[in-house]
């Protein structure tokens, strides 16, 4: 994140006209504080609250009523947004929601086509059908380690159960009233509703602080096209507050009734073996019941998509109130069944059900294949040239969601299975007990051949970066032709160019990543079915270097599960404690929740739900009150907050509003992997409603770039570092600045300067400084 400095720079023009300009300045990812972008120790919030505010150095708060102390330049103003991301230490829970997180951008990469629109919207339903089956496979892990490993088998256990005093009381060996499987499936079932209430109450919490905040009002001069224009400039983009409570609805009455089928399927399993035919009929009505209630929640998920073209205020009230609580009273039904006394059944093998993560994982790739089957035909219909993977980044990101989701929710069983089978390997051992399902064991021992299968890319990878890196020597030298070449201070900036080069590479990396695990996935499936068996049994009577492969790769995997579930809690403990840490952590959040939760109710909540109707209604009300001129500078990721921000304006109000962005991440990451909303149409779109726009970028910097080809946005490539060599000006080495301290460059106050001078003159003007490699002179 760049220091971002106030306004005030040597070398910037004079601002003509007595009306006040305003420069409201944006931070980019991981957060600053309003002092470090102001400049100044003594600042003042004018605006907003502890989570986000808009902020003044203490000598400006009353600046519009003394102009002339701000007369040739204008008056800053700092948006600082970084706590709706990183602020309190509940936001470590946050860890949690990372395979939700990731499905949620899924929907988001639809390919720009505008027709069918049947097409469009059976890409939302399957996207929406993906984030359910994680919602599912979370809770049915859940299911796992406290159904099947704990009360199941450890509790059935003599051997398991009777040296660990926590479980006495139900343990089998004890004869004692919770001794029967029946009711320690119903006392461990609450683990499960536990973790399903847990994720409501952490995506409900959020509605206050975002999902309720009301975008500003659009202008009824503006006509009724802007329901139908740029979707960022639809009404209702920013406010997702019905689908969110009805995918919540949703997704919460999906996790009780996961709980409620293990719980049930045990019983009634047990009971059509036995001799009541009323426990047999009840059993038979709870699951017809359950099997219904999911239809029910499969429906509420595919019926309704996201509505932008108005603010709907409406709540599906029978929904989000009948749905999770009916779900919930057949939780408890459940329960009361299965605890009923059944004084001759014992638990044994594994846990009914243990087949049904075969069954998900089959239905989560199906959907992910025919997910890409539906965005290569809305590819074919409005082809790009920059789309990342060719229209198929949503698919692929759909399948790492998975795959993170499964690596995630394994590894928890793994590493409980292995402390309850005391150290030894999952399913190895079945002195004590049978162990977790199978095919947990199959989808951690592919993992070291995933990592086997990426040392060749990584290495390709580097060695094109090398020579990328060789190659541009001579250009480096061309940018500085006055100095004497450095062996060294070349092959620096030479290195660097490279590296930021990398960022265009990752599509390929992803899609790589994305095609090995469905492929490696599919293989695990059908080994697990074909074998019933963990790996490393299922290849003892083989050929000796295949039972030794096996066994190598279970071994290896269950180690890989197990190490990072163990970074994963260090990490999120850390987080809880530490403000440092849980930024770090934020800035996850600040790439990977910018876009609404339109497919996962549960992923970290927007953050730009609240903070772009803050800049829309800041810019809007202070042009408005002092007829003003404005420019909102935006850094990285606030350089996409900022555009958001100014589709929302009305038609009056972009007129005096200049956008000035750089290490802009608009189209080299967003108009590649989003291109419906940030592809070349929707950007020149935004340049006509807003002709004052500059943008600058660096080759060294790895995330912002050119926002428009052949246009007269992007002024760059800029010089970095901004001296070659020692010279009057910089008596010491020159950093390299990549993506960070854009203010440093005389450009910068530069085009701000022309900026609000064309707001002044309503012309934009050449800039006829540039010259024809397009490179900063300064």
């Amino acid at each position: 994140m760049s220091r971002a400095t106030p306004a005030v720079q040597a070398g910037a023009a004079p601002v003509e006209g007595a009306a006040p300009a305003l420069e409201l300045l944006v931070h980019g990812v991981g957060g600053t504080t309003p002092q470090a972008m102001l400049d100044d120790p003594r600042t003042v919030r004018v605006t907003g609250d502890d989570t986000a505010a808009i902020y003044r150095r203490a000598e400006d708060v009353d600046a519009e009523a003394h102009p002339e102390r701000h007369r040739g330049r204008p008056l800053p103003e700092a948006y600082v947004w970084c706590n709706l991301t990183s602020g309190n230490s509940a936001r470590a829970l946050w860890l949690l929601l990372l395979p939700f997180m990731v499905v949620n951008l899924a929907h988001w990469m639809r390919p720009p086509a505008t027709r069918p629109l049947w097409a469009i919207r059976l890409y939302g339903a399957l996207v929406r059908l993906v984030a359910l089956s994680l919602t599912v496979l979370l809770v049915a892990a859940a299911c796992e380690v406290a159904l099947d490993l704990t009360a199941w088998q450890c509790g059935g256990s003599a051997g398991c159960s009777g040296s660990r005093d926590w479980l006495g009381f139900a343990s089998v060996a004890h004869h004692g009233w919770w001794s029967q499987p029946g009711r320690r499936l119903a006392l461990a079932a609450l683990a499960p509703a536990g973790l399903t209430a847990l994720l409501w109450y952490l995506s409900n919490r959020t509605w206050s602080a975002y999902e309720s905040q009301q975008p500003l009002n659009a202008d009824p001069a503006d006509g009724p096209g802007v329901a139908e224009g740029p979707a960022f400039g639809r009404p209702g983009f920013w406010y997702g507050r019905r689908l969110v409570a009805r995918l919540r609805a949703a997704h919460t009455a999906a996790g009780f009734l996961t709980a409620a089928t293990g719980v049930t399927a045990a019983a009634a399993r047990y009971d059509r073996a036995a001799t009541s035919a009323l426990f047999e009929t009840l059993g038979l009505l709870l699951e017809s019941t359950l099997a219904i209630s999911g239809v029910v929640v499969v429906w509420v998920v595919c019926r309704r998509g996201r509505t932008e073209s108005h603010l709907d205020q409406q709540l599906d009230r029978a929904v989000t109130t009948w749905l999770p609580a009916s779900s919930l009273a057949l939780l408890a039904l459940a329960m009361l069944y299965a605890g009923w006394d059944r004084a001759d059944w014992v638990s044994s093998g594994t846990l009914p059900g243990d087949r049904a993560f075969g069954f998900l994982t089959f239905a989560q790739g199906v959907l992910v294949v025919a997910l890409a089957a539906v965005a290569r035909y809305l590819r074919r219909t409005a082809p790009g040239e920059r789309t990342a993977l060719c229209g198929l980044g949503g698919p692929a990101v759909a399948m790492l969601a998975c795959a993170l989701g499964g690596v995630m929710t394994g590894g928890v069983a793994q590493r409980v299975g292995d402390w309850l089978d005391r150290g030894a390997t999952p399913g190895m051992n079945r002195t004590v007990f049978e162990g977790p399902p199978p095919l947990l064991s199959w989808q951690a021992s592919v993992i070291p051949v995933l990592l086997v299968l990426l040392v060749p890319v990584v290495l390709f990878f580097a060695v094109r970066t090398w020579r990328t890196a060789r190659a541009d020597a001579p250009r480096v030298m061309a940018d500085y032709p006055t100095e004497r070449a450095d062996t060294a201070r070349t092959r620096q900036i030479a290195a660097a160019r490279a590296m930021a080069g990398l960022t265009d590479r990752t599509p390929l990396f992803v899609g790589i990543v994305s095609g090995a695990s469905l492929l490696l996935g599919a293989a695990a499936l059908a080994g697990a079915w074909w074998t019933s068996e963990v790996p490393g049994r299922a290849a003892a009577g083989g050929p000796s270097p295949i039972a030794y492969a096996a066994d190598t790769a279970q071994s290896l995997g269950s180690w890989c599960t197990g190490f990072g579930f163990i970074l994963f809690v260090t990490w999120g403990r850390r987080a809880y404690k530490d403000a440092a840490a849980r930024r770090t952590i934020g800035i996850l959040w600040d790439v990977g929740t910018f876009w609404p939760r339109a497919a996962h109710p549960f992923a970290p909540p927007c953050y730009a739900e609240r903070a772009v109707p803050d800049l829309a209604w800041r810019m809007n009300t202070w042009t408005e009150r002092t007829g003003g001129r404005l420019v909102i500078s935006g850094h990285s990721q606030g350089s996409v907050l900022a555009a958001a921000a100014v589709w929302q304006l009305p038609a009056r109000t972009r007129r005096r509003v200049a956008l000035l962005t750089y290490g802009c991440p608009v189209e080299r990451l967003y108009g590649r992997w989003f291109p419906t909303y940030f592809g070349p149409a929707p950007l020149h779109d935004l340049h006509q409603e807003v002709h004052c726009w500059r943008n600058l970028w660096r080759a060294t910097d790895p995330i912002g770039g050119p926002v428009l080809a052949g246009d007269d946005v992007d002024r760059g490539p800029l010089l970095d570092p901004l001296a070659y060599g020692r010279t009057a000006e910089h008596p010491l080495p020159a950093p390299i600045l990549g993506h960070s301290d854009y203010q440093a460059d005389p450009d910068f106050a530069h085009e701000r300067a022309l900026l609000l001078a064309e707001l002044a003159s309503g012309v934009p003007n050449q800039r006829a400084d540039q010259g024809s490699s397009g490179r900063s002179s300064g």
